[in-house]
């Protein structure tokens, strides 16, 4: 599915150049939106509401980013490609790297945010609050937001990303929770879009370009449609097979060595758990609230 989209602050002039687009959006969104009390709900029709001009920002440098569901029963994280723009029910990471991602994965960051989230819905689904899940988590020592913020990746052979100029010993951890992570997404992916149940069909070349800035589309091969519609990561953690658990147990092992706890075991109480990320917690406030 397709949106229109003209950015964050696109003049109408300039969005009329968009013949067919634009046309849409006037004779298909217009009607619904003038006269509305919010002067750019009511002045700028062919302009999304809230166009989240921050985070777009935040993207432009990226090929990649994370995104997870606001409200999902399981706290997964994934990679969606800088050129798709994610809806309002996604919280977007303005990261692209896989330690980033992994460190997010982990038992401990779902142990945090099932403490820290808020609860919504007939079903008491666990919602997640960047305020209070994400800006309150205690990331392992050197791979902070703040120490990846300046954006800048470097490749290991295996194609993970790994943030740059990361100083030793937290370039050593950060390699070991990458490969995790990436190991743990690709085995996801092939299960998502097993190759024998699906094709890769190439998206639109826009003008003036030679090839498409946008990701393929993957579509059921013929016969396969029921199958590859029921492939989707609430289904895959709902069935929790044998390989996926072990490889969250080796992302959590990599994560756990970074935060030097070279006693971690899956066998580790919950409990435990959450009173070292508090204490580190408390420990970073005090440091901060000194500087």
């Amino acid at each position: 599915m397709w949106i229109v989209d003209f950015g964050a602050d696109m003049p109408r002039d300039v969005a009329a150049l968009y013949e067919l687009p634009f046309e849409f959006v006037t004779t298909h969104v217009k009607p619904t939106r003038v006269g509305k009390r919010e002067a750019r709900t009511n002045e700028c029709y062919w302009l999304f509401q809230w166009s989240r001009p921050v985070m777009r920002k935040a993207l432009q440098s990226l090929k990649r980013y994370i995104v997870t569901p606001e409200v999902s029963k399981h706290r997964v994280f994934a990679f969606r490609p800088a050129a798709v723009i994610a809806d309002k029910n996604l919280v977007v990471i303005a990261r692209s790297d896989d330690p980033t991602i992994g460190s997010l994965s982990c038992r401990f960051h779902e142990l945090w945010s099932l403490r820290m989230c808020t609860w919504m819905g007939k079903g008491n689904d666990p919602r997640y609050t960047p305020t209070t899940c994400f800006e309150t988590f205690p990331f392992p020592a050197g791979l902070t937001p703040a120490d990846t913020a300046h954006q800048r990746t470097e490749a290991l052979p295996t194609g993970a990303l790994i943030a740059a100029d990361l100083p030793e010993p937290q370039r050593t951890h950060a390699a070991a929770i990458a490969e995790a992570a990436f190991r743990l997404n690709a085995l996801r992916e092939t299960w998502l879009n097993p190759p024998e149940w699906t094709e890769r069909v190439p998206e639109v070349v826009p003008l003036g370009m030679s090839t498409s800035p946008y990701p393929d589309r993957i579509v059921a091969r013929p016969g396969f449609e029921k199958d590859l519609a029921k492939r989707t990561l609430t289904n895959l953690y709902n069935q929790r097979p044998a390989w996926l658990a072990q490889a969250h147990e080796a992302l959590d092992a990599a994560v756990a060595a970074a935060y030097g706890w070279s006693d971690y075991t899956p066998a580790m109480p919950d409990d435990e758990i959450l009173r070292r990320l508090l204490a580190l917690n408390r420990e970073r406030a005090a440091a901060q609230g000194r500087g």
